[in-house]
């Protein structure tokens, strides 16, 4: 599936992916190909995304995430340090 994490300063990251973590508001939750479609808002937490070749975590201060025919889309609010 296609991940793409965006802030307002810029893109974070687009690839392909196999799982992707998101900290929802009410616990963390898992991707996976073939999703149903999802809207969700997220809290301050860890957004992992792993593939073959990569495996990348990093801490965002809330968002929000679109699941869509295998497209994830997260606007972060901003990366915390």
């Amino acid at each position: 599936m296609q991940l793409e994490i965006i802030t307002p300063e810029k893109k974070i990251f687009e690839g392909e992916v196999a799982i992707a973590t998101f900290p929802g508001e009410d616990g963390s939750f898992q991707i996976l190909n073939d999703h149903a479609p999802l809207v969700s808002l997220l809290k301050e937490g860890v957004v992992e995304y792993k593939s073959k070749e990569l495996s990348e975590r990093i801490q965002i201060t809330g968002g929000v995430v679109e699941v869509l025919k295998n497209k994830v889309i997260l606007l972060a609010d901003g990366l915390k340090d």
